[in-house]
C-alpha cells in the first residue's frame, strides 16, 4: 500500500504541474484531497495493515497529504494571478473610442402638449394662473352658478373628501372666482389669463375617460368683450395650434357657468375631414367648451356685470393629444408604459 501511495503522489504532482485553469485545479483536489480522493481513502485505510506497519504508513501518508495540500495552493495562486492578468488584458479599454450615450428620459406627452398650450396663450398675452386642486364645494358649483340640488351638479361625478363641503375639484373652473379675487382689484381691472391644472371625476374608465386628467382653463375679462371675441381668439388658438389650414367650426351647448355657451370644433387632423375612428366620422374632433361669463359668476368674482364682461373657455390637454397623434385610448397617458411613453 505504501508503494501504491507513493505512485499516487508521484503522479498527482505530474499532472498538477500541467493544470493551467482554475476548474481543472479543483477536479485534480476532488481527485486526491477530497473526501473520497485517492490520499484520503489511503489514510482511512491505515486500520487494515499490521499493527507495525502502521504508524510508518500513517506518518507517510500525511506527510504526502500536507505536501499535496501545500502544492495545490501554491498553484491555485499562481493559476489566480495568471487568469486576473489575463482578464485585465481582455477587458482593456480603448479610451479612443467613443463613449456609449445615456440615456436620457423624456417630457411626458401630456406635458408636451401643456407647454405647447401655455406657449401660444402666452403670445396671445394671457398668463398662468395656478389654483387649488382641493376645493370647497362653494367655489366648485355654487360660485359658478351650481347651486346646491341644481341638476346641472350631474355633469360632474365628484370625489368627495371626509371633510363635509371639501372635494377634488371636478374642473379648472372655480380657479376663474379665485383669480377674479386676486388679480381683478375687486372688480376694477381687466385680467386675461389661462388655468392649467389636473381635475378628477368619478367616472367610468373608458378609452375616451378617465378619473384624472388636465385641463386648461381660460379667462378675459374686461369692458365691451363680446362673443366675437371668443371665436376670433379661440380660432386664432386652433390655427397656431393645429394648422393655419384647419378650418374650425362654433357649435351651440350649454354650462351653468357660460351664457351663451358653445363647443368648439376642428376638423380633424387625422383624415383631414373625410371622416375615421377618431372624429367618429364626423371629420371634426372637438378642442375646447366655451362662452360668454355668466353675470352671477362675474358679480360673485367682484365685477359689475353691467359695466364688465368676459369669455371663458375650457380644453383638455390629452385629448388635444390623442388628436394630433392618433392616440385612441386616454388611459393609455397614466399606465406609464415605457413602450408608449417613448415615442414622444
Amino acid at each position: 500500500m505504501l508503494e501504491q501511495l507513493e505512485s499516487t503522489y508521484t503522479q498527482a504532482l505530474a499532472e498538477l504541474e500541467t493544470i493551467t485553469h482554475s476548474d481543472a485545479l479543483h477536479e485534480w483536489e476532488r481527485r486526491y484531497l477530497g473526501k473520497k480522493g485517492a490520499v484520503t481513502l489511503a489514510l482511512r485505510a491505515t486500520g487494515q495493515l499490521p499493527k507495525d506497519e502502521r504508524a510508518a504508513f500513517g506518518k507517510r501518508a500525511n506527510e504526502i497529504k500536507n505536501a499535496l495540500a501545500g502544492a495545490f495552493t501554491g498553484r491555485e495562486e499562481m493559476i489566480r494571478q495568471h487568469e486576473l492578468a489575463r482578464s485585465l488584458e481582455e477587458g482593456e479599454i480603448d479610451v479612443t473610442l467613443p463613449g456609449r450615450r445615456v440615456p436620457t428620459g423624456g417630457l411626458h406627452p401630456a406635458t408636451q402638449t401643456l407647454r405647447r398650450i401655455y406657449a401660444i396663450w402666452a403670445e396671445m398675452g394671457f398668463q398662468v394662473y395656478r389654483s387649488r386642486d382641493v376645493e370647497d364645494d362653494d367655489t366648485n358649483f355654487t360660485l359658478l352658478n351650481i347651486p346646491p340640488h341644481h341638476p346641472a351638479r350631474d355633469m360632474w361625478d365628484t370625489f368627495h373628501t371626509t371633510t363635509p363641503g371639501v372635494i377634488l375639484r371636478t374642473h379648472t373652473s372655480p380657479g376663474q372666482i379665485r383669480a377674479m379675487h386676486d388679480y381683478g382689484e375687486n372688480g376694477t381691472a381687466p385680467i386675461r389669463v389661462i388655468l392649467p391644472g389636473m381635475c378628477y371625476r368619478y367616472e367610468q374608465l373608458s378609452a375616451r375617460s378617465e378619473i384624472q386628467f388636465n385641463q386648461v382653463e381660460g379667462l378675459a375679462v374686461g369692458r365691451h368683450i363680446h362673443m366675437t371675441d371668443l371665436k376670433g381668439t379661440i380660432a386664432e388658438f386652433a390655427r397656431r395650434m393645429f394648422g393655419a389650414e384647419k378650418r374650425v367650426r362654433f357649435r351651440g351647448s350649454y354650462f351653468p357657468f357660460t351664457e351663451p355657451s358653445i363647443e368648439v370644433d376642428v376638423e380633424c387632423m387625422i383624415c383631414g375631414g373625410d371622416g375615421c375612428p377618431v372624429c367618429k366620422y364626423t371629420g371634426w374632433v372637438e378642442i375646447s367648451g366655451a362662452g360668454m361669463v355668466h353675470p352671477v359668476v362675474l358679480q360673485n368674482g367682484g365685477y359689475d356685470p353691467t359695466e364688465w364682461s368676459g369669455f371663458a373657455f375650457g380644453m383638455g390637454p390629452e385629448r388635444m393629444a390623442m388628436n394630433v397623434n392618433g392616440i385612441k385610448d386616454i388611459r393609455y397617458f397614466w399606465q406609464n408604459d415605457l413602450r408608449f411613453l417613448e415615442q414622444f
